[in-house]
């Protein structure tokens, strides 16, 4: 199994920046995707960024160009650095692993099985 867990989550002002880290437990976190989604009260998750298990990044058109993840696999590690953060980045984050991805980065919680508890990101003046 996989364990996932969340952090770096917080209160920024309009314009400010967080990194959120996602801690991977096992071993099959190298040949995973990974991917960031995130949830707004009375909203459907979306997919914020993902990496493949090669390094290659896909990001929602919402984000590119604020945000980039990476992954340390030796720290079994994904990152999702948002800088420029608007009030309609609040929401709730969540990683997640998908173990048998392919080349291209699912964008659907669909095929993604494993998940992290969430952590909050508040974005207010």
């Amino acid at each position: 199994q996989v364990q996932l867990v969340e952090s770096g989550g917080g209160l920024v002002q309009p314009g400010g920046s967080l990194r959120l880290s996602c801690a991977a437990s096992g071993r099959t976190f190298s040949s995973s995707g990974m991917g960031w989604f995130r949830q707004a009260p009375g909203k459907e998750r979306e997919f914020v960024a993902g990496i493949s298990w090669s390094g290659f990044n896909t990001y929602a058109d919402s984000v590119k160009g604020r945000f980039t993840i990476s992954r340390d696999n030796a720290k079994n590690t994904v990152y999702l650095q948002m800088n420029g953060l608007k009030p309609e980045d609040a929401a709730v984050y969540y990683c997640a692993a998908d173990v048998d991805s392919s080349l291209r980065v699912a964008v659907q919680s669909t095929p993604y099985d494993y998940w992290g508890q969430g952590t909050q990101v508040t974005v207010s003046s």
